[in-house]
């Protein structure tokens, strides 16, 4: 992969497994396991669309910024690579969205 800031954050994300957890957040989060990562991506996802809903775009800014770190924790504590994930929307780029998920059913 490249050097996108989602790929620099995805690599900060990895490294911090091995951080003091009194120190790192991530660390905190991913100690937490799966259930822990996906319920805290929920909430992310709750504070997203009510800043979206509000029309608030510097809210919906942050919230959006928020929801992606909160997804990569989860993959990380997954052990699905992010990697994958870039895949496989590279996959279905020029394709029309109806189609691809009528191929999904």
């Amino acid at each position: 992969m490249g050097d996108t800031v989602l790929e620099r954050l995805n690599q900060t994300i990895r490294s911090r497994r091995e951080a003091d957890a009194g120190e790192s957040y991530t660390r905190q989060l991913l100690d937490g396991g799966v259930e822990g990562c996906a319920r805290k991506l929920g909430e992310e996802a709750t504070e997203t669309l009510i800043a979206a809903l509000r029309q608030d775009e510097a809210a919906l800014t942050k919230e959006a910024a928020d929801l992606l770190y909160h997804l990569l924790v989860l993959l990380e504590v997954r052990g699905v690579p992010l990697a994958d994930v870039m895949a496989e929307l590279e996959t279905r780029m020029g394709q029309s969205g109806l189609a691809e998920k009528a191929q999904r059913s």
